[in-house]
């Protein structure tokens, strides 16, 4: 095999993955285990069955691989079969060449698409403590609707009075426990006038 033909097998896979990444992420396949080794088409190579820690982008990921190879043997080709570069000069360049492009992916990759991901605290969500309005009215012993904003969201849930008593539509109330859908509330006024 001559150099040549070596960096345009490179290429090709190079090529190629990048047509796999495109079409998973496109067609939306979650990933492929494989023995000892998680490979994850949207997040890289993990070792074990864990998927990293948070929003961490992994240097070896399935995109800038796939860049590498690209670049690395596109590079290489050109010099080879049209360049009078020696072997070993068009190795280290087209090296460079497929680092540059991987170090070009993975910063996009880093900086704006996982960049902007947070992970999703739990306690962000804990209803004890939202402050809402009903909707519905809760008749006595019966079930309303209660309307609450939580992570920048307008929700909806079912809600019962945590007394029994009847509450009127529109009362501003505060969930003090939530237990099978159903948030269990006492009116706002209640709470800030036994203070």
């Amino acid at each position: 095999m001559t150099w040549s033909e070596f960096y345009l097998v490179c290429f090709l896979v190079g090529f190629a993955f990048s047509v796999v990444s495109f079409l998973a992420g496109s067609l939306h396949v979650p990933h492929v285990h494989l023995p000892h080794l998680h490979f994850d088409l949207h997040h890289g190579f993990h070792v074990g069955h864990g998927h990293g820690s948070g929003g961490d982008t992994p240097w070896f990921n399935f995109a800038t691989v796939s860049v590498f190879l690209t670049w690395f043997g596109g590079t290489g080709y050109l010099l080879q079969r049209y360049g009078s570069m020696w072997p070993v000069l068009a190795l280290a360049v087209s090296t460079l060449a497929g680092i540059g492009g991987a170090a070009i992916v993975f910063l996009f990759l880093a900086k704006y698409l996982m960049g902007h991901q947070k992970i999703m605290d739990p306690a962000d969500f804990d209803m004890v403590g939202v402050l809402g309005k009903l909707s519905v009215p809760i008749r006595q012993g019966g079930t309303g609707e209660l309307i609450f904003t939580q992570g920048g969201t307008r929700r909806v849930t079912g809600a019962r009075s945590e007394n029994g008593d009847a509450i009127p539509k529109g009362s501003e109330v505060v969930v003090t426990r939530y237990e099978k859908g159903i948030a269990y509330v006492q009116p706002w006024d209640e709470l800030t006038n036994a203070l």
